[in-house]
């Protein structure tokens, strides 16, 4: 199928399904969307029994969209740059400190913790899924989703130091979490260029050369776009700057096998904040806002449309979808030892909200990435392959919809309790 056609069907199906949200359920609109897509899918596989015309006519369609592709070389760049475009970064530097253990060792600490009980899950349930491939899956689970995080918050209405917790960790554990599972199909002898790294010296050389390069190359970007935006008074240009800062800048990263998602979240954040203050007028501000929130909203309709649908792709086995389900309240563990430990550490020198790390575990939700990550997986894993799509599909599904919709009052609860505001104590 030609890419305008699939275009049109998505893009046509993403703006019927928001507009029976809006009008009749009212969910959240990422939610809405693929809390509907999902029941539409369901209901094509039934129908499907009775018409397979139409069943392969439909998985055809789904199969020849590659969703790993879509959104990490494409969709992935604008909306991490969408949503590091309006962080603050003066409550970012006070929370520096919780957000970098988080993004980082907790990454890593997950990472260890969901691989070795999903091994021994998998063992239990008769499941071959070799111990390294059980780290890839922990590894590609443990990120928050950005993309999932931000559209749900943005309705939520948490105090401003828990938002920025929550959201700084997604944006940057993102790119982090990407790393440690390219380092690690490295150490499984597959995938791109990590595949030759089998040390740990090498893997952590991958680590930092990835990372702390990604980090370095959107600095320098966003610095030269900043000069570029502060020498003219024109929101058509300069929208178009901010277009090529994000389309050439993670090309760019790329090519030059550092981390993409990392070079936009920093070159986002020194556009909205230095950008935004120094070097745009009223009216380009308003212009430039009002282009990425559009853009935001509508790939983040795609994106949550695309994993109602992958539900095609899924070879759907008993034990697996047993361990999926399991799994569910392991992650969520593993989330929260991965987010007590840092408070635990740093409330010797700060306050923090009563009740914090159970919000921010609720709070880490995971979405489209990690789903494209195991479809990243290469098919001639084959089993290995297809119980950890279903079971990464699993808890996807239930952290969007069961997480998504109670988070909201989650937090209100705590604002009504007293427990909303870091009360005293340093600061960061």
């Amino acid at each position: 199928m030609e890419l305008l056609d699939a275009s049109a069907i998505l893009l046509t199906l993403a703006a019927l399904f928001s507009y029976v949200n809006h009008r009749w359920i009212k969910l959240p609109t990422t939610i809405g969307i693929m809390l509907i897509s999902l029941v539409m899918s369901l209901m094509l596989i039934g129908v499907g029994q009775f018409l397979p015309d139409m069943q392969e006519a439909v998985d055809r369609f789904v199969t020849e969209i590659d969703f790993n592709k879509a959104l990490m070389n494409g969709m992935l760049s604008f909306l991490l740059f969408a949503g590091a475009l309006h962080v603050n970064l003066h409550e970012l530097k006070k929370q520096r400190r919780i957000v970098g253990i988080m993004a980082s060792a907790g990454v890593v600490l997950s990472t260890l913790l969901i691989g070795s009980a999903s091994y021994g899950l998998f063992q239990l349930l008769g499941i071959e899924v070799p111990w390294i491939w059980c780290l890839v899956f922990g590894a590609l689970i443990s990120p928050t989703d950005p993309v999932a995080v931000l559209g749900i918050l943005k309705r939520v209405g948490a105090p401003k130091s828990l938002e920025t917790k929550i959201t700084g960790e997604s944006l940057f554990n993102d790119g982090v979490g990407v790393v440690v599972y390219l380092s690690l199909l490295g150490m499984a002898g597959v995938g791109g260029h990590g595949s030759g790294h089998h040390g740990a010296g090498d893997i952590a050389m991958l680590f930092v050369k990835e990372a702390g390069g990604g980090i370095v190359l959107g600095g320098v970007l966003g610095w030269l776009c900043y000069t570029l935006l502060k020498s003219i008074d024109h929101y058509h240009v300069e929208i178009l700057l901010t277009l090529a800062l994000v389309l050439g800048g993670y090309r760019l990263a790329m090519m030059l096998h550092l981390s993409g998602p990392l070079a936009m979240v920093v070159a986002g954040l020194m556009i909205g904040n230095h950008a935004r203050e120094d070097a745009m007028s009223e009216k380009t501000r308003l212009q430039v806002d009002t282009f990425w929130e559009l853009i935001d909203e509508i790939l983040n309709a795609l994106l949550f449309l695309l994993i109602g649908l992958e539900i095609f792709v899924l070879d759907f086995s008993g034990p697996v979808l047993v361990a999926g389900l399991l799994l569910i309240p392991v992650t969520l563990m593993a989330r929260f030892i991965a987010v007590s430990i840092p408070v635990t550490i740093l409330r010797r020198w700060r306050v923090f909200t009563p009740g914090v790390s159970k919000i921010l575990t609720w709070g880490g939700i995971r979405g489209g990435i990690s789903v494209a990550l195991a479809l990243a997986i290469p098919t001639s894993m084959g089993e290995v392959r297809d119980a950890i799509l279903l079971v990464t599909y699993v808890i996807v599904i239930f952290s969007i919809a069961v997480q998504g919709m109670t988070l909201k009052p989650m937090i209100a609860r705590a604002i009504r309790r007293g427990q909303s505001g870091e009360a005293g104590g340093a600061t960061e």
